[in-house]
C-alpha cells in the first residue's frame, strides 16, 4: 500500500504552492502534558513500531512544493480508500484504534496517513495525531493530523480533502502527541494568537494544479 501511494506522486506547478507557503507562520500554543487516549495506549500495548521514539524524532521539516504535493497527494489517497466506519460496526465495541484497510474511522485514517507519509520520509516528530472538538456543536470528539513545519503547522482531515493551517479550522483544539515521544500527549492552551492580517480564502485544493494520480 505505501509504495503505491508514494509512486504515483505527480509533479507540482509551484506558482500556486508558493502562495499557499506565503501564508502567516503562526503556531499553537501549547499547554501541559495530559493523559493519552485509550486507542492510543491500546495501539502501543500491542506493539506499534510507531510507538517508540526515534533518535531524529523532533526534526524540523523544510515544508518545499514538493513536499506539499506529497501531503496532498496522501490525504486524498486515504481519505478516497478508506469508508468511514464505527468501532462499534468493526469491532463490536466503542473504540479502538487500528490500521485500515478499506474501511476505519477517523483514528485509523490518521494512522494510515502517518504511517505513509513516514514511509516517505517525513520524521514521527512533525506528524501528530490531534484530538479535537467542533464548536458549537455536540462536541464531539474528532481526529486530525497536524504537520508540522517550518512554514506552520498544517491539518489533514477525513473530513475535507483541503489541507488548512490550524489556525484555519474551526475545531477546539484539545490534545495531541509531543513532537518528542508520542507516547507523551499535550494539551493547548485555552487562548491562541491568530494572525494579524485578513487571510483570503484559499479554494484548496485545487489552487496547487495537483496531479491525483493515486489509485486506492
Amino acid at each position: 500500500m505505501a509504495a503505491a501511494a508514494l509512486a504515483a506522486i505527480a509533479p507540482l506547478h509551484v506558482s500556486p504552492a508558493h502562495a499557499f507557503l506565503g501564508r502567516p507562520v503562526l503556531f499553537a500554543a501549547i499547554g501541559n502534558a495530559t493523559k493519552a487516549p485509550n486507542g492510543w495506549l491500546q495501539l502501543c500495548a500491542t506493539g506499534a513500531e510507531e510507538c517508540k521514539p526515534e533518535a531524529d524524532q523532533a526534526r524540523d521539516v523544510t515544508l518545499t512544493p514538493d513536499l506539499l504535493q506529497q501531503l496532498y497527494e496522501i490525504n486524498k489517497y486515504v481519505n478516497d480508500r478508506v469508508q468511514w466506519t464505527s468501532d462499534a460496526e468493526l469491532y463490536g465495541k466503542a473504540e479502538r484504534w487500528a490500521y485500515p484497510l478499506d474501511r476505519g474511522d477517523c483514528e485509523d485514517m490518521v494512522l494510515l496517513k502517518r504511517r505513509l507519509l513516514a514511509k516517505a520520509g517525513w520524521p514521527l516528530g512533525a506528524l501528530l495525531i490531534t484530538v479535537v472538538e467542533e464548536r458549537g456543536h455536540e462536541k464531539e470528539r474528532h481526529a486530525v493530523l497536524t504537520v508540522r513545519s517550518d512554514r506552520g503547522e498544517m491539518i489533514l482531515d477525513n473530513l475535507t480533502p483541503e489541507i488548512l493551517f490550524w489556525y484555519e479550522t474551526s475545531y477546539r483544539y484539545l490534545s495531541r502527541q509531543s513532537a518528542a515521544d508520542p507516547n507523551v500527549w499535550v494539551s493547548f492552551n485555552s487562548a491562541q494568537a491568530k494572525p494579524v492580517t485578513d487571510l483570503a480564502p484559499l479554494p484548496l485544493p485545487p489552487p496547487l494544479g495537483i496531479s491525483l494520480g493515486i489509485k486506492p
